[in-house]
């Protein structure tokens, strides 16, 4: 079966594509300085983004992690992702908090995603 990365730079891509399933790496926003709401807009712009150059988009996403800097951003980040997801298939979702690697950043998101047939 063949691998197929999207974007490779030194350190990662930023998608790799293996068999029927694309792996996004984790996407984060343009502006750091930002707040919740323009963060989660930009992340999921950039799966889009990501999701069409693989040849898909959300309504074939599998999984989605989503990891916040303050777990009380949680009803905020909420309140764009489900103006976003296509409801009639919502991803397997788990959200976490942690540490991201800027403090300015309030949001990262990692998803996976299937080809269409």
């Amino acid at each position: 079966m063949t691998i197929k990365r999207i974007e490779p730079g030194k350190r990662m891509s930023e998608a790799v594509i293996h068999g029927n399933t694309v792996y996004l790496a984790g996407q984060v926003a343009t502006n750091f300085d930002a707040g919740i709401t323009e963060q989660v807009q930009q992340v999921l712009a950039a799966i889009d983004d990501v999701l069409a150059k693989a040849g898909t988009n959300k309504s074939n996403v599998l999984s989605m992690q989503v990891i916040l800097n303050n777990i009380a951003d949680f009803a905020a980040m909420n309140a764009v992702y489900d103006a976003w997801i296509d409801p009639a298939n919502p991803p397997a979702r788990a959200t976490i908090e942690a540490r991201l690697a800027d403090p300015r950043l309030k949001v990262e998101m990692i998803a996976v995603a299937a080809l269409p047939n």
